[in-house]
């Protein structure tokens, strides 16, 4: 006699992708700008290079929201993770994107990444 496992019984597995949370602060009034530059260039250039978007945030608040944008990237893994930044860094069209988004001065005055791993009880798949 044959059984199957419930659903109930099956144990959920995690993604494998290795996620990167980013936090950038932009300099004061800066943040109009940051947002053409990933709307204009690097989210294309993020997938040239293999990184996938997971999504980008601003706060609720709107003070908040003028100084902070948080996104989420993913990868198969750590190493193509770096892999995918290096070859971004160095890719002349980001050179470009980002000199030419700085004329007036920076953008971005501090950034925090954090890889990190799915759960297996993580909704995300």
């Amino acid at each position: 006699m044959t059984t199957i496992a419930s659903q109930s019984e099956e144990k959920p597995t995690a993604d494998a992708r290795v996620f990167e949370m980013r936090t950038y602060y932009a300099h004061p009034g800066k943040m109009k700008a940051m947002h053409a530059r990933f709307r204009d260039h690097t989210c294309k250039l993020f997938e040239k290079h293999g990184i996938t978007i997971i999504g980008f945030w601003t706060p609720t608040d709107k003070e908040k929201a003028e100084e902070v944008l948080v996104y989420i990237l993913a990868y198969p893994s750590k190493e193509a993770a770096d892999k995918s930044w290096d070859a971004f860094r160095k890719d002349p069209d980001w050179i470009k994107a980002k000199a030419d988004s700085e004329k007036d001065g920076p953008i971005v005055k501090k950034a925090d990444s954090v890889f990190l791993n799915a759960t297996d009880y993580s909704k995300i798949r």
